[in-house]
Parts: C-alpha cells; structure tokens; sequence
C-alpha cells in the first residue's frame, strides 16, 4: 500500500507538472501572436501557405499584404519568400508569392525565393542558410499569429537573430484558430525539451509508419520530416532565386496564367 501510495503521488506530480508546463506554453504561444516584434532587420521572411494554380489562398495573400506593409516602412530591404511546390501542383509558393510582391511594388532584386521547403522546418533551414552566406542573420518572420512562437524558436534553432511580425489579417479564426493554437502549443512544448530538428525527425518516423501500417500516403507534413537546402542562385528573368528541388515560377508582370 505504500508503494501505491507514492506511486500515485508521483503520477499526479508529474501530471501536475505537464499541465502546468503545457499551460505556459499556451499563454506564451497565444502572446507571441499578438505582440508584433517588427524592428529594423536585414531581411523579412514570410513562410509559405497555400496557393490555388498560381494565385495565392486567403492565408498566403494575408501575409504577403503584411510583408509589403512592413518592406515599405522601411524594416528590411529584402524579403525572402519560402515554399516548395505540393505533388500535382504547377507553381511553388515561393514562386507565386513572389509573383505578387512584385505586383505590390516590390521590385524583384529586393526578393529571394526558397523554393524546395516544403514545410517550417524545411524553408527556414534552407533560407538561414543561404542568408548567413550572404552575412545575414538579423530577420524578422512573418506568418500567421498561432505560428509566431513556433517558427521563432525554430530560426533560432538554425542560428538567426529572428523577430516575428504576424499579419493581422489572417481568415484563420476561432475555433479554426483555437485548434492550431493547441497543435502549436504541444509542438512548442516538446521541441522545446528536446529541440526541433529531433521533432521533426520522430514525427516523419511516425508519419511513414503510419503510411506502412495503413496503406496511407504520408502527405505534406505540418513539421519538416528533414532539414531542407537550397544555394542561391539567378533565373532567368527574374530576381535572385533559391535552386531546389523545385524551380520557381518566373517573377515578372506578366498574367499568373501565362506563367508555368
């Protein structure tokens, strides 16, 4: 009886902790959405979301809007855009969104494209790459509000001195948004203790077993199942690009149904 006894006293210990912990996170999570971080910076990076044959979704579009507000007063002078191309698709992220940059004034030398993410994880580890090339490391992050503290911890993770602006925009909202607020809480929570890149990695080893026991596809994961790469490069007809796996769409003036 008195082994039980101890025995349930350190499970609610324990169950006592993780709530409390988790908890934290919550609120830490919820706050980061809401406080704008946006201060003087080398470059803005704005992560990736859907696009529908070359035009961006609500989520994407709402996001460029907030990093053409932020380049016009002045906070960074380049913008790097991220986001590979899903299976079926004909554009990248990458490449639409810097398609509409440039539409919003943005000129196109001010844009580099990382093209190969295919998730956080992935566009963030690519462009901090190619930005401490360049000597940059100061960045501020732009996305949606529930994602600010996740992609922070993240950048900082892979070496950047990052600050996050969320657009205030976002059709994400209640219970839609209530639900990413906890998957981004029990994210930040754990990678926190035992650090993003091994997150990652154990949620793609449980993604392709999940894949091998059901017969299920594995799909485009929340978190990058690996660390992403890209080098800097020129395409033609546009500003700097980052060369992946999947080549960007061209940034001009041209009708985004004209662009392949």
């Amino acid at each position: 009886m008195g082994r039980a006894r101890v025995l349930r006293r350190v499970v609610l210990a324990v169950a006592v902790l993780l709530v409390g912990y988790f908890g934290v996170t919550f609120v830490q999570v919820w706050w980061a959405g809401r406080h704008d971080g946006a201060r003087p910076a080398q470059a803005l990076v704005v992560l990736g979301a859907a696009q529908y044959n070359g035009r961006p979704s609500p989520v994407l579009r709402a996001r460029l809007d907030h990093v053409v507000d932020l380049y016009d007063a002045g906070v960074a002078p380049i913008v790097v855009v991220t986001g590979g191309r899903a299976e079926g698709d004909r554009f990248t992220e990458a490449g639409v969104s810097a398609t509409y940059l440039h539409r919003q004034g943005v000129p196109e030398t001010a844009i580099l494209r990382e093209a190969s993410g295919r998730n956080s994880w992935q566009s963030l580890g690519a462009s901090a790459r190619f930005l401490r090339a360049r000597g940059i490391r100061s960045v501020v992050l732009v996305s949606d509000p529930f994602h600010a503290a996740r992609i922070e911890a993240m950048a900082e993770e892979l070496g950047l001195e990052a600050a996050t602006s969320p657009t205030r925009t976002s059709p994400i909202s209640g219970m839609a948004e209530l639900r990413h607020l906890v998957t981004e809480t029990a994210q930040v929570g754990i990678g926190r203790i035992i650090g993003f890149r091994r997150l990652v990695r154990a949620n793609e080893v449980g993604r392709r077993v999940s894949a091998m026991t059901f017969g299920i596809a594995p799909g485009r994961a929340i978190l990058a199942p690996t660390f992403g790469g890209g080098e800097i490069g020129i395409t033609a007809g546009s500003g700097p690009a980052i060369r992946g796996s999947n080549p960007c769409p061209r940034a001009t003036a041209t009708p985004l149904k004209a662009q392949v």
